[in-house]
């Protein structure tokens, strides 16, 4: 088993490809079809997999599906032989609805059906067609790119929902995984916090970060949001919840989701205030999520611990969890939402045909397309643009920065995750509070509130955070030493924390470049960083992309592989 490719078919749709143990390319569909957490079948995904490798389809070893069932559009798009479908694993409810759907359908099969020009994907006769159990993948992409290979590891996935489990519990040890405990619907941490970020207008499934973004600036109310939520005790499920009207509206190939507790959630938000009802809502998830992990920290008996699934997502969460003191290594998959299943499905199955081979600790998430300079100019060529060609961008870049110019900064391989880790990123000095909100309200077009961070040399981080440790992708937030925050406060949030990038030369130097000059002019070795892209779309992923969003917002300059364009007028802002 040597080349595995992990497709996820549904919300946050996505391909990766596995070869000897490392992830060597993961993006998301949303990325070609530029619409956010897209769920249609990734095959512009799997496209660039394969091409990037050198690969054709024929010439896999495996397919991994992050799921217990197959996606009846698999089969479709993919040209799998009867004897290689996979079986499934259907508890015996599911298996009586789909015996009833056949007898009162028979022949039914799925709506998708694909015209001549679109020809399914080919496997070769060594190609095996796995599936992954949701939570399963969701663990392996935690513990399989954690570099924690004999260490005994606690290993949590928490999200909304996959294959009827919201939350588990994993021991991780000799490259091995072993399922602990897990819970099902009741248990659900992240249906909550969705559903409380529905109730304050914002979308279930997307939007969370809204939510943990407005919570410093309210109070929580203990006991306000009893009742709309599981509880933990020990490490065990004291009381579960009942979810109910749980429901789908499919939005141009992203789904928008609901559930009935959104409306009076909306009515106690408007009772205590968006901002309160945020905070509170942020508390009782913490709260919650330290009964269930920290016991079974003890149990496992571990000081390493793991985690993935979309409620990993919330950095403040992962901070406080951090600075209990009870962890030496927390690792937390960088990608831990669904979009991330198909790295762990094609891990997982790796690892499982591969027993006694090892991992190592995944350096970066440059695992996207890329442009050459060539690729570039063709482009700036076509469309007339002026532009000139710099030999040191990172020292020019440097520069602008300096002097409070807005930066498009594209470089390299994109990013694959929910953030901007210096390859597709926006810009700006750090060093005067109201950079904040110049970008908010002139670039990212997004609420005032919504905080930045800061990307920082490696090497400084102890400069500015209190119980720094190495973060390279900007999944945990640390408080920033007090000292410090005069100092950058374009990128410390209301309660006196950032969510940082460290940046180390030998993974980005030529971003580390930039920061090492910005900080040679001004003195700090940070900058504020953000996602290249406007609220409500996917990061640019080519060129053209970026110069849409370069010529539609308050950007100033924009650096494209070694060109640099500016505008003959700088933006009112």
């Amino acid at each position: 088993m040597k080349a595995v490719l992990g497709i996820q078919v549904g919300h946050d749709a996505a391909a990766a490809l596995v070869i000897d143990g490392r992830v060597v390319a993961d993006v998301a569909e949303e990325r070609f079809t530029r619409v956010k957490n897209d769920s249609s079948f990734p095959l512009h995904s799997i496209e660039f997999c394969l091409k990037f490798a050198g690969m054709k389809s024929v010439d896999l070893d495996a397919i991994a599906l992050p799921s217990r069932y197959l996606n009846p559009e698999v089969p479709v798009f993919i040209d799998i032989p009867n004897d290689r479908l996979p079986a499934e694993d259907r508890t015996l409810a599911s298996r009586v609805k789909q015996s009833v759907l056949n007898y009162v359908a028979p022949g039914r099969g799925p709506a998708t059906t694909l015209p001549l020009y679109q020809k399914p994907i080919a496997l070769g006769p060594q190609c095996l067609v796995e599936l992954v159990d949701h939570h399963r993948s969701h663990a392996a992409s935690a513990y399989y790119t954690s570099g924690l290979n004999d260490e005994r590891t606690l290993v949590v996935t928490m999200d909304g929902i996959g294959d009827g489990v919201a939350v588990a519990i994993w021991k991780g040890e000799n490259n091995r995984l072993e399922l602990l405990k897990s819970w099902g619907a009741e248990s659900s941490l992240g249906w909550f916090y969705s559903n409380a970020t529905e109730a304050l207008g914002w979308r279930h499934g997307s939007d969370e970060w809204k939510t943990m973004g407005l919570a410093p600036y309210g109070t929580p109310k203990a006991g306000a949001l009893d009742g709309f939520h599981p509880m933990f005790e020990g490490g065990e499920l004291k009381q579960g919840h009942k979810y109910t009207g749980g429901g789908a509206w499919l939005d141009h190939s992203a789904y928008h989701y609901h559930f009935d507790d959104a409306r009076p959630l909306a009515d106690i938000a408007a009772r205590l205030g968006r901002e309160d009802f945020s905070a509170e809502t942020q508390r009782v998830f913490e709260f919650q999520a330290h009964e269930l992990i920290l016991p079974w920290l003890e149990r496992v008996g571990t000081r390493h611990f793991c985690g993935a699934g979309g409620a990993f997502l919330n950095v403040k969460a992962n901070q406080n969890l951090w600075y209990t003191g009870k962890l030496d290594t927390q690792w937390v998959y960088p990608n831990p939402g669904d979009a991330g299943l198909a790295v762990g499905a094609a891990l997982s199955v790796y690892f499982k045909y591969n027993p006694r081979a090892r991992h190592e600790q995944l350096r970066d998430l440059y695992l996207g397309p890329s442009y050459s300079d060539d690729d570039i100019r063709r482009v700036l060529d076509e469309r007339g643009l002026a532009y000139e060609h710099v030999e040191d961008p990172a020292r020019t870049a440097a520069a602008d920065l300096a002097q409070d110019r807005i930066l498009g900064w594209f470089q390299g391989r994109m990013e694959s995750g929910p953030r901007a880790l210096g390859n597709r990123s926006i810009l700006m000095s750090p060093v005067k509070a109201e950079n904040k909100d110049i970008i908010n309200r002139c670039v990212k077009y997004r609420e005032a509130f919504r905080p930045f961070c800061p990307s920082m040399l490696g090497e400084r981080a102890g400069d500015y955070l209190v119980s720094s440790r190495e973060e390279r992708f900007m999944i945990t937030s640390f408080a920033v030493r007090p000292e410090r925050k005069a100092a950058i406060p374009a990128v410390v949030h209301v309660d006196g924390t950032a969510r940082p990038q460290t940046v180390r030369k030998d993974i980005n130097p030529r971003y580390h470049d930039l920061i090492r000059n910005f900080g040679e002019l001004t003195g700090e070795y940070a900058i504020l960083n953000t996602s290249f892209n406007v609220k409500g779309e996917p990061i640019v992923c080519q060129p053209r992309e970026a110069l849409k969003c370069f010529f539609d917002t308050g950007l100033d300059v924009l650096y494209l592989g070694s060109y640099r364009l500016q505008k003959p007028k700088r933006p009112q802002v």
